[in-house]
């Protein structure tokens, strides 16, 4: 089977969240599954690709090729969508161009696609541009088109007067196809071009469907004649394991936790906290909004602090930047917050800390919760989207603690009750070691994923 996946990141080469992290491991066990894949992205400042050509770029990997769309204009920048305050103007006229060069040089090198997966809606254009442009070409006649949703929040609004940019007829811009609330919609578009849409976890499929979660487009994603599945995203053991990874201090498995603690001491000293293997470490790498619960935590945190340690690496809005560094000044032996993406230094959090905080107020699948299990960490979450489906409360014989009001004090009532359950060491450490054996590896994922392809390809 012939894929093409369209991502605007793929890690290592472009990362600022989960998508960077699927934009990889998916296509991977794709073709370790057999299919031919080849994965197109941006070339962004920095990559420098195997093979380079006047318009695009190749890295190799057996089934595997992923290709850089060149616009030195467009994609040599500091930033991938924007500066730290504000996103680049020309965000439309960028992806844009990325999405019609994927279908251009698709015929250049011959490739004939039974699936274009695309996701989110800096690729959605890809949809939009196939259906209008290349519905008649018969090198794309058997082609069909995926579409995957990774966040709803995110959805491409643009002023109508930039509608010219996209090169197609002014009837697209109307409510049954672009146009929402009298601006330009590109994620609504993909939507309605693609011939499948899929999200990141079950229960998110059913959320995005309800006015509270489908931010304004939940009666698209209820027209859609062939539904909203929900496929779980998975995690690369092949880089998250600390029984293999060699960014961590000291590398463990289940039979040998008490590395972890070698790891937790190491953490605190690099980061200039009171060196103690017996404090209650919490520990969150995220993006810096308000959907990942830093209202939340910004309420409990000093509470938090007079009798435990938090470490927090991510960036993103400034408010919870100033927020949280104020915070640091004054608990400076038992908080650190690293303004910052660092790769390294996330693989040593998630292996030093004892729980890992996501009180997320949505959350379509979340991998940091998964993650944290490899690596014997308690996911501490709100129940929703993906989190319900990957977090058991280990009250109910699960390996998470869950809190089920979105409330800063049953936030905080979680924390305390995991400080319990912490102290009790022989029930800790049987908690650590239950998780550490949870599998959430992408080769189940990759064969649902390959299951929706053939059910595509039936359908005329």
């Amino acid at each position: 089977m012939n894929v093409v996946f369209c991502s605007s990141e793929i890690s290592p080469f472009a990362k600022t969240g989960g998508l960077g992290d699927v934009g990889l491991a998916l296509p991977k066990s794709l073709a370790k599954a057999g299919c031919v894949v080849k994965v197109f992205m941006p070339l962004y400042k920095n990559i420098v690709p195997e093979e380079n050509y006047k318009y695009f770029g190749v890295n190799r990997r057996g089934n595997l090729e992923i290709f850089f769309i060149k616009n030195s204009s467009y994609f040599k920048r500091k930033f991938i969508y924007g500066t730290k305050t504000k996103d680049y103007p020309d965000n439309l006229e960028r992806f844009s161009f990325f999405s019609r060069r994927v279908l251009e040089i698709l015929k250049q090198i011959n490739f004939i696609p039974d699936i274009i997966h695309n996701n989110d809606w800096h690729s959605s254009l890809v949809s939009v541009y196939f259906k209008i442009l290349y519905k008649s070409d018969k090198f794309f006649q058997n082609t069909k088109l995926l579409l995957t949703i990774h966040n709803l929040a995110y959805q491409g609004l643009f002023s109508k007067d930039k509608f010219f940019c996209l090169g197609i007829p002014n009837k697209y811009f109307s409510l049954r196809y672009l146009k929402f609330y009298d601006q330009i919609n590109v994620l609504k578009g993909g939507i309605v071009f693609s011939d499948m849409v899929n999200t990141v976890s079950l229960s998110y499929a059913k959320q995005i469907k309800s006015s509270e979660h489908g931010c304004g487009l939940n009666k698209v994603l209820k027209s859609k004649s062939t539904g909203i599945r929900g496929i779980l995203n998975a995690v690369d053991y092949d880089i998250w394991n600390p029984k293999t990874d060699k960014l961590i201090y000291r590398k463990y498995s289940i039979d040998t936790l008490k590395n972890k603690t070698f790891n937790k001491v190491r953490l605190q000293k690099e980061l200039g906290l009171k060196i103690n293997k017996n404090s209650f470490l919490l520990v969150m790498v995220s993006r810096l909004a308000e959907q990942k619960g830093l209202d939340l935590l910004n309420e409990v945190l000093d509470f938090i602090l007079q009798k435990h340690q938090v470490v927090i690496l991510g960036t993103g809005n400034v408010k919870y930047h100033r927020s949280l560094a104020k915070i640091q000044e004054k608990f400076k032996n038992s908080f650190s917050v690293q303004l910052k993406f660092d790769e390294k230094l996330a693989h040593k959090i998630y292996a030093a800390g004892d729980c890992f905080l996501m009180p997320s107020r949505f959350e379509p699948c979340g991998l940091s919760q998964l993650i944290s299990y490899k690596y014997a960490t308690v996911p501490i979450v709100y129940h929703t989207g993906g989190l319900i489906d990957t977090v058991k409360d280990i009250s109910q014989g699960g390996g998470g603690v869950v809190f089920k009001k979105y409330t800063h004090t049953c936030f905080l009532s979680a924390v305390k009750r995991a400080e319990r359950v912490f102290n009790r060491k022989d029930k800790w450490n049987s908690i650590l070691k239950k998780i550490s054996r949870y599998d959430f590896s992408w080769d189940k994922t990759a064969q649902e994923y390959i299951n929706v392809y053939k059910k595509l390809g039936k359908k005329k």
